[in-house]
């Protein structure tokens, strides 16, 4: 199996290094990255400049464009992908977070084209250290299953693993609903205007959806469809 991996937090992002971490002895893997951060892109793409490729020394790709540019190439350069891999991204991607995402959008930028993928996301809580290299043993467990699941044309993954205490158990997984609440927002006035930010924290949660079920310690995996921005499934546990 040949894996195409990406992200929006750039080449050079922890969460990338511990997906590929994730991936050895699963897969052949390929890096086709940002090469600088490209957070909040959504579904982005370069259609009118020309896109600069660096081509590095370990045979990772540099893309200076979004994360659906980085798909778009790598596929004209190499069109023997089974899968992709986006993330692991440094911040939740829960709920209706899946439409501004780079990470996800990655992702649902390779369905477009008919290949199966997952959208790979940590959720942040302030004052826990990250432990990259335990979230790439979740994230590992989550693909192995993803994977032997059937999949569908226009059928995508996103996964939200939970920001737990050193030393706490290992998360459930549990195959939930996306939560379509709205991010509650506040503005702040600025000399140049209003500065918005999503209060977080406050965030709505539907019992058994993402945003519940990631907050509540548990690993969210949630399938999403191209055609219709997301598919709300049936909520299903799996240990």
């Amino acid at each position: 199996m040949k894996v195409l991996l990406t992200n929006d937090d750039g080449i050079d992002a922890p969460g990338l290094v511990a997906l590929r971490e994730a991936v050895k002895g699963l897969a052949t893997s390929r890096v086709y990255a940002p090469s600088v951060v490209q957070s909040g892109c959504s579904h982005r793409l370069t259609t009118d400049d020309p896109i600069r490729i660096e081509h590095r020394a370990n045979g990772e790709v540099s893309v200076h464009g979004t994360p659906g540019d980085c798909v778009r190439y790598a596929f004209h350069e190499e069109n023997d992908f089974d899968w992709i891999f986006s993330g692991i991204n440094e911040g939740g991607n829960l709920g209706v977070d899946v439409f501004y995402s780079g990470t996800v959008a990655a992702v649902r930028e390779a369905s477009i084209y008919g290949k199966p993928g997952i959208a790979f996301s940590h959720y942040i809580r302030r004052g826990i250290p990250l432990d990259w290299h335990r979230v790439a043993g979740w994230a590992r467990k989550v693909a192995e299953i993803l994977i032997e699941r059937p999949h569908s044309e226009g059928m995508f993954w996103s996964v939200n693993f939970p920001h737990l205490e050193p030393g706490t158990p290992e998360p459930e997984i549990v195959f939930c609903p996306l939560d379509t609440n709205p991010m509650p927002l506040q503005f702040d006035r600025h000399d140049e205007g209003q500065k918005f930010s999503g209060i977080y924290s406050q965030r709505k949660r539907t019992p058994g959806a993402d945003v519940d079920v990631c907050f509540s310690g548990r690993i969210a995996v949630t399938r999403l469809s191209t055609c219709h921005g997301c598919e709300l499934t049936a909520t299903q546990k799996r240990s």
